[in-house]
Formats: C-alpha cells, sequence, structure tokens
C-alpha cells in the first residue's frame, strides 16, 4: 500500500511539474502508425515512387496499424513537414493528389497532430502537353517522332520535374532519380526526365535474379551504375549510333553496369550474365519483355546492357 501510494504522489508531482493533469497523458490522440500495403511496391517489390498526373484521383493502399476512425490525409513536399494541399477524410484506398509537380510525402492527420507515411514517394508529373515547340517550361525537349508522323510510338504522358534537392530521392531500392536525367543540359533547372514504372521493376527483378545466384543476402551488396536513362529527342539525335526512335526518349529503357560475379569488375563476363538474367525475368513476367543489347569490349567502360521494356521481344549485341 505505501509503494502504491508512493507511486501515485509521484505521478501526481510529475504531473504538476509539468503543469499538466494526469488526464491529459490518458487521453492523447496519437496518429496511428501507417505504411503503403505491400502492392504499392510493384512486381518486384522495390519500386519506391509512385507516379500520377496534377489533381487525378488514384489508388494509395495503406496498412493503418491502429485505429484509423476519423483520420484525414494532406501532401507534404517530399524533405518538408508544412501541408501544401487542404486535409481531405481518408476513406478507402483513393486519395487525390496535388495539383503542381513534384515529389510529395502523404501525412496522415488527426486532432491537429500529424504523422507521415514512410516508403514511398509520390511524383506528380509534368503533363507532356505543356511542351511547346520543343521546350517544356524553358528545358529543351524536342520532337517525337509521333509528333510528326502517324502510328509511331506515342509520346510519355508525363515528364518528372527534378530539382537538385530531387536527385538523391529514391526511386527503387538500388536506383536514385538522378539516375534517370538527361546529360545533355548540365546546370539547367529544373530539369525533366520521362520514368516508365515497369522499367523499375525490371531492374530491380533483374538484380534480384543476380542475388539468388549468390545468395539471399546478395542483394544489398549489388550495385548498378545507370550509364543513361532518359534521353530527350534533342539529345539522342546527336548520339553516335542511337536508334531514331530509341527507348530511351520514353523513359522505357536504361543502360546499366552490374559486377554480376561479384569480382570488383566490369567486364564482358558481367555483361553476359545481366543477359541471362534479363531471360530469366521475361520468362517469369511476360509482361516486362523488352529489348536486350549486351554492349562488351576489351574496356571495362564499354561493358555494359541495355534493357527496355517496349513491349515486344528484340536482341542485339554492340562492341565498343
Amino acid at each position: 500500500m505505501v509503494a502504491v501510494i508512493g507511486a501515485f504522489q509521484f505521478v501526481e508531482a510529475a504531473a504538476d511539474a509539468n503543469d499538466k493533469p494526469l488526464g491529459t497523458y490518458l487521453s492523447r490522440v496519437v496518429v496511428p502508425l501507417a505504411e503503403p500495403s505491400a502492392s504499392a511496391f510493384g512486381a518486384s517489390g522495390e519500386v519506391k515512387l509512385a507516379f500520377a498526373m496534377p489533381a487525378e484521383e488514384i489508388s494509395y493502399p495503406l496498412d493503418v496499424h491502429g485505429d484509423p476512425s476519423a483520420l484525414h490525409y494532406a501532401w507534404v513536399r517530399n524533405g518538408d513537414t508544412a501541408l501544401v494541399t487542404a486535409a481531405q477524410p481518408l476513406t478507402g484506398d483513393k486519395v487525390s493528389v496535388p495539383a503542381k509537380a513534384g515529389f510529395y510525402r502523404l501525412a496522415l492527420l488527426k486532432s491537429g497532430q500529424q504523422r507521415q507515411v514512410e516508403g514511398l514517394t509520390l511524383a506528380v508529373l509534368v503533363p507532356f502537353e505543356e511542351k511547346e515547340r520543343g521546350m517544356l517550361r524553358g528545358y529543351r525537349i524536342g520532337t517525337y517522332l509521333a509528333e510528326r508522323v502517324r502510328g509511331k510510338t506515342p509520346p510519355p504522358e508525363g515528364f518528372l520535374e527534378i530539382e537538385p534537392v530531387d536527385v538523391d530521392i529514391p526511386i527503387t531500392r538500388h536506383l536514385k532519380v538522378g539516375d534517370f536525367l538527361n546529360h545533355d543540359q548540365p546546370g539547367v533547372w529544373p530539369s525533366y526526365a520521362a520514368v516508365n514504372p515497369k522499367l523499375l521493376d525490371k531492374l530491380e527483378l533483374v538484380i534480384a535474379e543476380i542475388a539468388r545466384w549468390h545468395g539471399a543476402n546478395a542483394v544489398a551488396n549489388i550495385e548498378i551504375d545507370v550509364h543513361s536513362g532518359f534521353r530527350a529527342p534533342a539529345h539522342n539525335r546527336t548520339i553516335r549510333r542511337a536508334a531514331r526512335d530509341s527507348q530511351h526518349q520514353y523513359g522505357d529503357a536504361a543502360d546499366v553496369a552490374i559486377d554480376a560475379n561479384g569480382d570488383g569488375r566490369i567486364t564482358a563476363i558481367d555483361s553476359r550474365m545481366v543477359g541471362l538474367a534479363v531471360e530469366i525475368v521475361e520468362l517469369k513476367h511476360p509482361d516486362l519483355v523488352g529489348g536486350l543489347g549486351i554492349y562488351t569490349s576489351g574496356h571495362t567502360s564499354t561493358n555494359y546492357v541495355h534493357i527496355d521494356v517496349r513491349g515486344r521481344r528484340a536482341r542485339w549485341r554492340g562492341g565498343g
């Protein structure tokens, strides 16, 4: 009894010291912890960027660990805490995205408190229709073949708008936004890039396949070097031997180098091993079928693999 009384007095003293009654602590409302559902990360489970057009409604499935009643949501700029949209009730898995292009995090709100959802960033795209005479908000894009010739591959629906602070945002487990920057206009910001989520899934599945050959824990140690991601049409025309309607222009392709055998070097053997991994991934995931170009030479810098998701099988070899 003495111990119980002493404990109660200690709590009362603590409450008095903070000038708050004990009931304040017992009735405090806490925003429940929540995380994106597993389905939000693509077939690979490793895609960390969701894509949307301005002001559209998208599916954003959440696993809420706690009482979901009276929950609202709003959006904050990536790396910030200030709300940039009005709070809306969270009902079901549908959310309305911001009207302005950029990178955002979902914030859950309850009784004046805020908790950001970790693990998935929203990228609101700049619509293709904003491009005028080959320029997008002062950035040179060029002209897509479909803009001049009917029946060709449609241009991308929209582009990521990238500022210097955005280049290190994770786009997958092994890739970041900066890996897909167009390389012909250094120092011009914002920069713009088209990226196909299917390509992100395919690249991560290729890495996972290579890791499987080395053991379950190897995936964390595998690095991928993106030689070329997005290439705007204006830039693509300056690339020697580049296809006129290259998949890079649509965000469907990446030229990558991976130390697939783990010997610390990038050689022709690595390119062939990556090619094998691509073949296996396409067998397991027919919806990700596309092009595979294996480039090998005696120079480390020219051993790489072209991977794309054009929707039909294409194979070739190149040298440097």
